[in-house]
């Protein structure tokens, strides 16, 4: 009972800790070895992905994404599907898609060339980073991720996941921080890679034709009843088709579901 008293606090001592680092350091193991504890026997991506969201709350980040991604070119991964989880606002979510900046952002570029933790100021002051990529995070900025710190996840067979946690206002993250954040980042990947590697290989998702058109125009970033005016069904419909296709690719937004689906092949952009 004690203990659970004392790491309900943390999260408000650690506001006040900054100007005592001893403290603040026993703050920050306290809060880690929790999230730890609390992953032990959890085997559902989503349900990490909520623990892992409240530990980064303690430094500040409400917003985060993990994506998994095709391996660099002549390399073959051995991971069984890919995976993607995040809870970033849903109007950059739809934006970032419309404008296909998946195939220009820095963050991913960055993380195949770096092994550790790096913060998005690093990679926006680099001389080689282009005025196209850098208006990906002055995007970004507008929707609320003003800062933020990116951790690159490579595995074994060319496996590779990115793992971002992002803050509303501009700043730093703390040297201490990002080690935090790293640490979990890792522990969170290992386990999705211990129990996604541990079952049966899953068999691609079959759509149906109809799922497969509106996946396909949710990847192009059109709400439910653009998709309706386009297919000449109702909105209603668009959305019944959609949570078919988010059951059946075991996500929890129509975004993280439209994006297995280009990874898939099932559907081409």
């Amino acid at each position: 009972m004690e203990r659970r008293r004392m790491t309900a606090r943390v999260s408000d001592f650690l506001v006040h800790a900054t100007h005592f680092p001893e403290a603040a350091r026993e703050a920050f193991a306290i809060e880690f070895d929790r999230f730890v504890d609390q992953t032990d026997g959890i085997a559902q991506s989503e349900r990490l992905f909520d623990l892992l969201s409240a530990f980064a709350l303690n430094f500040d980040c409400p917003w985060i994404a993990y994506d998994s991604l095709a391996p660099q070119k002549g390399l073959k991964s051995a991971q069984r599907d890919p995976a993607v989880i995040l809870n970033f606002p849903d109007e950059w979510q739809k934006r970032y898609f419309e404008m296909g900046y998946d195939r220009i952002d820095p963050i991913i570029k960055t993380s195949r060339t770096r092994a550790g933790a790096f913060r998005w100021s690093e990679v926006y002051d680099d001389v080689s980073t282009t005025e196209d990529e850098r208006r990906v995070f002055d995007e970004a900025a507008t929707f609320g991720l003003r800062s933020g710190v990116s951790v690159p996840l490579h595995g074994p067979d060319g496996s590779f996941a990115i793992m971002s946690f992002a803050q509303a206002w501009d700043g730093e993250f703390q040297n201490r921080t990002i080690a935090y954040l790293q640490l979990a980042a890792l522990h969170f990947h290992l386990k999705v890679a211990k129990f996604d590697n541990s079952g049966a290989i899953e068999e691609m998702p079959n759509l149906s034709l109809r799922e497969k058109e509106c996946i396909l125009w949710t990847a192009k970033g059109k709400s439910s009843w653009e998709i309706g005016i386009i297919l000449g069904i109702s909105g209603n419909t668009v959305n019944f088709h959609i949570k078919n296709v988010m059951r059946k690719m075991d996500t929890s937004s129509r975004t993280a579901a439209a994006t297995k689906a280009v990874q898939f092949g099932i559907v081409e952009m």
